[in-house]
């Protein structure tokens, strides 16, 4: 049987069931709703390199506090709708573009 290679990576960690990744805002354009991109890597099972894959999870921002261009910390929840079943749980670094952005309209 072939051996599965799993890499731990600082993106996920579990606490209890709930699980949470670290990721980039791509989009703010909704109300209370943030895009993350998540970039995962994982080595490839023949060939043993380092392979990168992005995946984007739809997460809940009560505030409207997260901006475009952040590293935010995201907590996995029950499903507050079709697509959203994260949670803001903080910001971890913002953005220089995001700062630039306001003082500029």
């Amino acid at each position: 049987m072939a051996e599965t290679t799993a890499t731990t990576t600082a993106t996920a960690e579990k606490i209890g069931h709930r699980t949470e990744k670290i990721g980039l805002v791509t989009s703010t354009k909704m109300d209370k709703t943030i895009v993350v991109s998540v970039e995962m890597r994982k080595a490839h099972p023949k060939y043993k390199r380092i392979v990168k894959s992005n995946k984007k999870f739809y997460a809940h921002d009560e505030q409207n506090s997260a901006r475009v261009g952040d590293q935010v910390r995201i907590r996995e929840t029950r499903p507050t709708s079709k697509l959203k079943r994260w949670n803001l749980e903080e910001i971890v670094r913002r953005s220089s573009l995001s700062e630039a952005t306001p003082a500029a309209k």
